[in-house]
């Protein structure tokens, strides 16, 4: 009987070693979580039978960040596990952040396995309700003509009418900077691409009253009967523009460009006593652009960048959460598959719930205690030799039944 308790240590502690060992290789493996061999007593008839190894627990803890300066290596801050999709459609989750773009320009891990994420649909939308394979379109941005443009300013309600000596207003004249109190240039895009300056040119008429002009790159813009294009500006007595209350519609027509037809929005343009400030001058209009790289926001949004200046969603990184952690079945070092015992996984987006942020540009290091691991490496082997030792001393006293 002292035999088999004494091998019965033997077998477990040697379990143990193998456990330490293991998590001592993996100090420096991404996303790594560290085991822990718990044992229970056997029992037989009310005497001690020896050990075994009731289970193999994990350590789910959030590692160390380390910085890597990748846009594509992501890391957890909180709860939460990244979602794989491999070929054969089965999910693995894990806290390995390490992804690149393949040949076909999905995101994925070493491995080959797919980063699941909510997709989007032709034109940009994130479809929530939809999670699938995260993919980068690499082809380029076609440009876009500018049909609107956002707008809002401070006049200055101090500033005096434009009058000559004798009390007249002065005729508007571009070149002539005594003709205007202010201007300011947005830059807009024609269907190819191409640059257009708009200037506008705000001239005060009279109390609480201002008058705008307009030019496309220097030329004064005029209408169809070659009159100035100009609009009025009206204000109330507490600083509010109270006309014109809709959009002004400039039209433009570029040389080889299809015409362009711009809603000029000055909805929350003011008149207070300080000097002339612009705070929106915003158009959505820009050039053709090519692919330059991606980013990833905490909130799990895949952005591609172009050389315009542009960028367009392509997707949203989800995590998954599981009631029991514990639960998981271990699949590699750093992946793991669900189980009836940790429950279904629970998906949504970073930032959402219980789940944590992304941290674009980190890895998350693994979790090993390495000292405390040295530690138990040392208790471990004193175990196995005491055992060893137990195992030698019965089989003396055995020989020495035997020879007596």
């Amino acid at each position: 009987m002292s035999f088999n308790i004494a091998m019965s240590g033997l077998n477990t502690t040697s379990q143990e070693l193998n456990t330490i060992s293991n998590n001592i290789a993996n100090v420096s493996t991404v996303g790594f979580k560290s085991s822990r061999a718990e044992f229970a007593a056997l029992m037989n008839g009310g005497m001690g039978g020896g050990v075994e190894l009731a289970s193999l627990s994990q350590s789910f803890n959030d590692g160390a960040f380390s910085m890597t300066g990748r846009t594509t290596d992501l890391a957890i801050g909180g709860n939460g596990m990244f979602v794989l999709q491999g070929e054969d459609g089965s999910y693995t989750y894990t806290r390995a952040g390490m992804f690149q773009q393949d040949k076909d320009n999905y995101l994925v891990n070493s491995a080959g396995l797919r980063l699941q994420g909510y997709t989007t649909d032709n034109n940009g939308n994130l479809q929530t309700g939809s999670m699938g394979d995260l993919q980068v379109s690499t082809g380029s941005v076609p440009a876009k003509a500018t049909d609107r443009v956002d707008f809002q300013a401070n006049l200055d309600a101090g500033a005096s009418p434009i009058l000559d000596e004798d009390g007249n207003r002065i005729a508007f004249d571009p070149e002539d900077s005594d003709s205007f109190n202010s201007s300011y240039t947005t830059t807009v895009y024609d269907s190819l691409g191409n640059e257009h300056t708009l200037t506008q040119y705000f001239v005060k008429t009279g109390e609480n009253e201002w008058e705008v002009h307009y030019a496309m790159n220097g030329e004064v813009m005029v209408d169809a009967d070659e009159n100035p294009i100009s609009e009025a500006l009206e204000f109330d007595d507490s600083g509010k523009l109270v006309a014109p209350t809709g959009n002004i519609n400039l039209t433009f027509a570029p040389e080889g460009a299809a015409e362009m037809n711009i809603a000029l929005s000055m909805s929350g343009t003011t008149q207070f006593g300080s000097e002339f400030a612009v705070s929106t001058n915003r158009s959505n209009g820009h050039s053709a652009g090519e692919l330059t790289g991606i980013t990833i926001d905490e909130d799990g949004m895949v952005f591609a960048n172009y050389s315009n200046g542009e960028q367009m969603l392509q997707g949203q990184v989800v995590l998954a959460d599981f009631p029991n952690t514990g639960g998981l079945m271990q699949t590699g070092n750093t992946g793991w598959s669900a189980t009836q015992a940790s429950g279904q996984p629970l998906i949504g987006a970073p930032g959402t719930g219980t789940l944590g942020g992304l941290y674009s540009g980190y890895i998350e290091e693994s979790n090993v205690d390495l000292t405390g691991e040295l530690v138990g490496l040392m208790t471990a082997q004193r175990n196995y030799q005491a055992n060893a030792q137990s195992l030698s001393t019965q089989q003396q006293l055995t020989q020495v039944l035997f020879n007596m």
